[in-house]
């Protein structure tokens, strides 16, 4: 059974006099119980009043009918001094005695919370849960579980720091302490309130594991200013970022807070905090589905097709590429907002990729629909595979994003077996090229082709040839089928690059 008690009774009319809501006043004395901050806001106000006025020497003020274990935190302070009493160089707000219990009264039908700008009182409602859920169901996602997160306006936390000052001196009037961290977090209250509505409203659980995301961003422009004395006295806390809309954030505000001393902070900041004229305002509600991962292998059959989209200086040189005749059809069936492409290893524009195919992964990044059986995939594959005579995948699946670090892993270690047909400008015998069969392990140094300098670092890599074995056409023509560790730049093998690669065919041939 947790209560309030009579040594809560001084916060309880303290936080009334001042302006503050029932359940910020419940996280003020510490109630660690989330079933209490559930009930209706009107109950809970009726409660504390109630509280106000029974027999002040009764121990046990008020029963809320929980079952959840009391969380109490307030510790009696061990030196003689009580803390803050002189309030080092700032100054308290004078506010109605603590003992004018006619004044808590009145002063307790404040309509915006002075502390949580109403986060507490209009948001935890019925109509705000159902204006989510609206947004929710609209966007038309698959989900079975959910996470809710919510983005506060950063001057609350300079609120909840003045209101905290002041409960701590009335405290240690009484010789207690309340350490900053024993009050219960306003967005840990709030989901306490929050989530059993959605949960309800949705059909499914929340669950802090879940892939989908509903968040709620809430502002309160009228006090948006509140902040700005922080980066007067911490300016080392408030540095622009070119991703930042604003310098002022909440880790920047919370950060400058611990730095900022007491007497510092209410030279600037009135305690406790005025009651504001308006509410917050909810600025966004957004879903966000976790990223779904489809694995496959992909042979490439036409010698004019680009892995990527082939754009140099902002122009398109091909039409269209392997990455965009398998990403189109699973973005339209995934009902994603975009998506990641990679995969072992890459060829070049005009060199196919036979056999088994090349393993590939792409991520796709918010889709609506997560759940395909194994039929469903097959069908999306043939899909794919019907929609175009440039490629063909095989072996479509989900995958986790584990998998695709696996497909990486080793990338270099792999061996690729590859046939080029090669021309020689000199007239050549089966003899000549015969000594290329009993080269084994024969070691590269590459540098960075001219042909891909423009888009890969200038380096030298080390690469092997494993075996060779070569095929007698005609005077100029031969083919040579090669085993060679991934990432070996054949061409430039067979070519040289102008003496980048060495050795190279060239260079044995003479």
């Amino acid at each position: 059974m947790s209560s309030l008690t009579e040594k809560d009774r001084a916060i309880v009319q303290l936080l009334l006099n001042t302006g503050t809501c029932p359940r910020c006043i419940l996280r003020f004395c510490c109630v660690g119980s989330q079933t209490v901050y559930r009930h209706p806001y009107k109950d809970l106000m009726k409660d504390l009043k109630d509280f106000l006025k029974n027999n002040q020497e009764k121990e046990d003020m008020v029963c809320f009918d929980i079952v959840d274990p009391p969380c109490k935190r307030i510790r009696l302070e061990d030196t003689e001094e009580g803390p803050d009493d002189a309030n080092h160089n700032g100054t308290l707000q004078q506010i109605p005695s603590v003992n004018d219990e006619n004044t808590a009264m009145e002063n307790s039908a404040v309509e915006v919370c002075n502390v949580c700008l109403g986060i507490l009182q209009e948001f935890c409602e019925v109509d705000f849960v159902k204006k989510v859920c609206q947004k929710v169901n609209s966007a038309d996602y698959q989900f079975t579980s959910f996470v809710f997160s919510v983005s506060l306006p950063p001057q609350l936390s300079v609120r909840e720091r003045a209101a905290w000052l002041l409960v701590k001196q009335e405290m240690g009037k009484l010789g207690l302490s309340l350490a900053k961290d024993d009050i219960v977090p306003l967005k840990e209250a709030y989901k306490w309130i929050i989530h059993p509505q959605l949960s309800e409203e949705l059909g499914v659980p929340a669950d802090g594991k879940a892939l989908f995301e509903v968040s709620v961003v809430f502002a309160h422009p009228e006090t948006d200013e509140e902040c700005h004395f922080l980066a007067t006295a911490c300016p080392d806390c408030f540095k622009p970022a070119k991703n930042k809309q604003s310098v002022f954030t909440r880790m920047a505000v919370i950060k400058a807070l611990e730095k900022i001393k007491e007497e510092d902070f209410l030279k600037h900041f009135p305690c406790p905090p005025c009651s504001p004229k308006n509410l917050c305002v909810a600025l966004e509600i957004q879903c966000n589905n976790g990223a779904v991962f489809v694995a496959g292998r992909y042979n490439k059959y036409s010698r004019n097709l680009p892995q990527t989209p082939w754009i140099i200086d902002g122009e398109r040189k091909l039409e269209s590429s392997v990455e965009e005749l398998i990403s189109e059809h699973l973005m339209a069936a995934f009902k994603a907002d975009s998506f990641n492409f990679s995969s072992s290893g890459r060829e070049d524009v005009d060199v196919r990729t036979l056999g088994n195919g090349r393993p590939f992964a792409i991520e796709l990044v918010n889709p609506r629909r997560i759940h395909f059986t194994a039929e469903e995939m097959k069908g999306l594959q043939q899909t794919i595979n019907n929609s175009s005579d440039k490629i063909k995948v095989r072996d479509l699946q989900l995958v986790t994003r584990e998998a695709i670090g696996r497909m990486k892993e080793g990338e270099e270690e792999k061996t690729k077996t590859y046939s080029a047909l090669i021309w020689t400008d000199r007239a050549i015998q089966k003899e000549d090229i015969a000594f290329l069969d009993d080269i084994k392990e024969l070691k590269l140094d590459q540098k960075t082709p001219l042909r891909v300098l423009h888009r890969r670092p200038l380096a030298v890599r080390c690469r092997i040839i494993h075996t060779m074995k070569s095929e007698y056409i005609d005077e100029h023509h031969f083919r040579l089928h090669l085993k060679t560790q991934a990432g070996t730049y054949i061409k430039e093998f067979v070519h040289g690059d102008f003496g980048r690669t060495k050795p190279n065919v060239g260079s044995l041939l003479n």
